[in-house]
């Protein structure tokens, strides 16, 4: 009974420590040591955005342009009451912009091979804060095609709006021009997103591979999980020639055996 008490109580150690430490100075070292696989990996993350960017991406172009709301009177002098009639009207004009008699209207002039929801989708209408000033902004795959739209969609809002709205057509502030350069996607952003991402991914599997491993590498590991100090360790050699003496030895035994044996049948 004594002796079974003795050996559980010696045996507990080898539970004691089931949960897994993390030292951070292992973990630096570990990646400093894989630092070139880590350089690959950001190399290549950034090579295979910038491709899918430049290959799978078909670059979108911007064109804007502004009109100004405001209601005046007959006199062509505006009051507080005109300016207060424009600014509720800002966000009716909003809505009625993107009105599918206004986009179809559009569509037919210039000859678009789209419906008007698809042309609502390539147009976005913001009023800047405390003004009464509305930014068309129409995007596109081809630049002329973005400029050619926004005009044309201010042009028809003067004749729509005001018959809809019984109010004076809006003040064209500036026109689209032909955008020279994309508006996304952006070449730089994805590139270092990919770069970063190649990099992160290699450091995950290093350390995914260094939590799995649980192979005994020093001697403070056997102290740590199992709580003992172990008495000695067998230091790491190289057992090639070891094994080729014992195949030589072997090899010797053999040829013996049989040399033994064909005297013994001489004899007889």
């Amino acid at each position: 009974m004594e002796y079974s008490t003795q050996q559980t109580k010696q045996t507990a150690p080898v539970h004691a420590n089931t949960t897994t430490e993390i030292d951070l100075v292992e973990v630096f070292y570990l990646l400093w040591g894989h630092w070139w696989q880590i350089l690959l990996s950001l190399i290549a993350g950034a090579a295979i955005a910038f491709a899918g960017t430049y290959f799978l991406i078909t670059p979108q172009y911007e064109a804007s342009a502004r009109i100004y709301i405001v209601s005046a009177s007959n006199d062509s002098v505006v009051d507080l009451s005109d300016l207060q009639v424009g600014t509720s009207l800002t966000a009716d004009y909003q809505e009625l912009l993107l009105s599918r008699p206004l986009l179809q209207d559009v569509i037919n002039n210039l000859g678009l091979s789209m419906d008007y929801q698809q042309l609502e989708r390539m147009i976005n209408i913001t009023n800047t804060t405390d003004t009464r000033i509305l930014r068309i902004l129409v995007t596109s795959p081809n630049p002329q095609q973005a400029a050619d739209i926004a005009n044309e969609l201010v042009n028809q809002a003067s004749i729509y709006l005001p018959n809809v709205m019984e109010t004076d057509p809006p003040n064209l502030v500036e026109s689209a021009i032909v955008p020279n350069q994309a508006s996304s996607p952006s070449y730089s952003r994805n590139t270092v997103l990919g770069a970063l991402l190649g990099a992160i991914l290699c450091c995950t599997v290093l350390l995914v591979r260094y939590l799995m491993n649980d192979t005994f590498v020093t001697p403070d590991d056997v102290a740590r999980y199992f709580g003992i100090q172990p008495l000695a360790t067998i230091p790491e050699g190289d057992l090639g020639d070891f094994n080729k003496q014992i195949r030589k030895k072997k090899s010797r035994k053999s040829h013996m055996k049989k040399d033994t044996w064909q005297a013994k049948g001489g004899q007889a």
